[in-house]
């Protein structure tokens, strides 16, 4: 993978998460106390920094075959949660994800519960709604930027793609203080989950002494193929084909 294509890969799966946690900061603040909700914003953007940190340190000391074993499975663990969502999505079983309506939600919330000052930090209800919004979405991105950067052995491009995408999508928030409902987060989930499920099979299969017919070529099929398994499985969703619980 290109230091290019591994900064977009990067980029987009962060995008997605940062735009939830975004809503939740904007909910904390909006709904409460501004300064408290970006101090609580800020110590958990700090937390995941000594994660990445860790993460991509002990990553890049594995052996070869373990580490794309290891990082193949974190992936395919993602990429068919994220791709999941998105055909339940797409085809009718599972509701969209509303960030308007996640971020009123958040604000009637937060508009309930009594100030209470702890230290430097006058509204702790404000502080630990964003640290704990902040640190669950950005978990999944560490973790991310973890085993890209790890097993592409160029863990700074992938923070930088990580960075990138939370200043461009803080930015854009922050400059109309609403959430960013018009995204496309299904559609981007769809392409990240299919990418990272296509990097997991890849990579774990290598792992395990899999040989690819053309190596890294493999992925212009892989990639395509788990997109249009997914696309089938959303079109048989939509018929109503499938007889399994809701």
């Amino acid at each position: 993978m290109s230091p290019t294509a591994l900064f977009l890969t990067v980029f987009l799966a962060c995008a997605v998460e940062a735009v939830e946690a975004l809503t939740v900061v904007l909910a904390a603040g909006t709904g409460r106390h501004w300064p408290s909700a970006l101090q609580g914003a800020g110590a958990a953007l700090v937390a995941l920094a000594v994660v990445v940190g860790a993460l991509g340190s002990a990553v890049t000391h594995l052996p070869i075959g373990v580490l794309r074993a290891v990082v193949g499975t974190l992936l395919l663990l993602f990429g068919l949660q994220w791709l999941r969502k998105s055909v339940l999505r797409a085809s009718g079983w599972k509701a969209r994800r509303d960030e308007a309506a996640a971020f009123a939600r958040g604000v009637a919330a937060a508009e309930q519960v009594p100030a209470e000052r702890r230290g430097k930090v006058a509204d702790w209800y404000a502080f630990t709604v964003a640290f704990k919004g902040v640190a669950l979405e950005g978990l999944e991105v560490a973790f991310i930027v973890a085993t890209f950067g790890g097993n592409q052995h160029d863990v700074p491009v992938a923070v930088l793609g990580a960075v990138a995408a939370a200043v461009v999508v803080g930015a854009a928030g922050f400059a109309i203080r609403a959430p960013l409902s018009r995204v496309p987060e299904n559609a981007v989930k769809f392409v990240v989950g299919t990418l990272l499920t296509a990097f997991g099979l890849f990579w774990s299969a290598e792992g395990v002494q899999v040989d690819w017919p053309g190596s890294d070529a493999a992925l212009l099929v892989l990639v395509p193929g788990v997109a249009l398994l997914a696309l089938a499985y959303a079109w048989v969703l939509r018929r109503g084909a499938w007889v399994g619980p809701r």
